[in-house]
């Protein structure tokens, strides 16, 4: 028997799988098409990120107006799709699960949903997107039994987002961080749930089950359920007093403290150093300090005991609850900033496809000979 005898490397570290000009990492440094993180969350928004990561350059200023139009345009679900999506079952449903029918549900009304060419897909994207938001804002008005909140049209995703979950208008500095917190979870390389729409859509299948691909895979906890998982700990802790003791007590007992550490970044990740400052910031506003006084206490503690530095999601976490956000919303609200990224991952596999077929080294048995029960033992 040929055994395979290449190099096996768990989880794919330092794997190069494909070639990529969506967003790369370098050292502390992140950027979508060659603009570094820190520059677009100064000056730039959501919709604009989005025109960025699917054609490669900023849009001039009618580009920009008739995108954003469209975009925001497309947050807008009709009665028919309300009526069917609020008919899910949601009691006792974790909101990934839920959010991952939704958007394969939302394929039956596209007439374009098994479209691979280039228009077509470019039609879908442009659909599918938008709706991310407006579905995770249903299913938490639906389980509220509240009516579901149609956006208006003169306003930002950001802005719709947070008037479509709650039904008051959003504070405009509320707006302004919600919307630069879409823009740090825009993409992010070649991220798990990014890979997983790669592999989908390498075989030609549909925008819809790559996206659904995702979903499923930024569902795990060691994907995108990290910031939930931050939040509940901060709340389990309870006050600031309390914080150090129990970083210490809990490296003692070898539990993972989650938001600290990185696969990629080893000298820290720039979008946490955004996302501290916000914290700090909103927390402060909204009458809630302590939760950014324990955050800095847990990561002063964990870098001086582990050396480890905090990731995207441990700030994300306090930023989120202080804009009255559920906790079990967090990793949806991901999905809503990172479809953009997954579609341009998806256009660009397209674009120079082959499909992914990788090979595992085997450590099983081997010359078995099939033998009747009566002498099995």
């Amino acid at each position: 028997m040929e055994l395979y005898t290449g190099a096996v490397d768990k989880g794919l570290e330092g794997v190069v799988a494909c070639t990529t000009a969506i967003s790369f990492i370098v050292d502390a440094t992140l950027c979508y098409r060659g603009y570094t993180i820190e520059d677009l969350a100064e000056h730039s928004n959501f919709e604009e990120t989005a025109f960025l990561l699917w054609k490669d350059k900023l849009p001039t200023e009618s580009e920009y107006n008739e995108f954003k139009s469209h975009f925001v345009k497309g947050m807008n679900l009709n009665a028919e799709q309300v009526k069917a999506l609020q008919s899910l079952p949601f009691k006792d449903v974790h909101p990934m699960a839920w959010l991952r029918t939704a958007v394969s549900y939302m394929a039956l009304w596209d007439s374009d949903s098994q479209s691979i060419d280039e228009e077509g897909r470019q039609r879908v994207s442009l659909r599918l997107a938008p709706k991310i938001g407006p579905l995770v804002a249903l299913l938490e008005r639906t389980r509220q039994g509240k009516e579901y909140v149609p956006p208006k049209e003169n306003k930002s995703f950001a802005w719709n987002f947070l008037y479509m979950l709650k039904g008051e208008e959003p504070d405009e500095e509320m707006v302004k961080v919600f919307d630069t917190c879409l823009i740090l979870h825009a993409d992010h390389e070649l991220n798990c749930s990014a890979f997983a729409a790669r592999v989908t859509s390498s075989s030609l299948s549909d925008i819809y089950s790559a996206i659904v691909s995702a979903i499923g895979a930024l569902k795990g906890p060691l994907h995108g359920g990290a910031n939930e998982q931050v939040m509940r700990t901060l709340l389990k802790i309870g006050s600031v007093e309390k914080a150090e003791e129990w970083v210490k007590e809990a490296l003692a007992r070898k539990e993972k403290i989650m938001g600290f550490g990185h696969r990629v970044y080893k000298n820290g990740d720039p979008r946490a150093k955004i996302l501290r400052g916000m914290s700090e910031s909103l927390t402060k506003k909204t009458g809630q300090s302590k939760w950014y006084e324990m955050s800095a206490i847990i990561d002063k503690t964990v870098q001086k005991e582990k050396g480890l530095l905090p990731n995207v999601d441990f700030y994300s976490a306090t930023v989120y609850y202080s804009m009255g956000i559920p906790l079990d919303l967090y990793t949806p609200i991901f999905a809503t900033a990172r479809v953009v990224g997954w579609l341009a991952h998806i256009q660009e596999q397209y674009s120079k496809n082959r499909i992914y077929r990788p090979r595992g080294q085997w450590i099983g048995k081997e010359g078995l000979k099939w033998v009747p029960f009566s002498e099995r033992s």
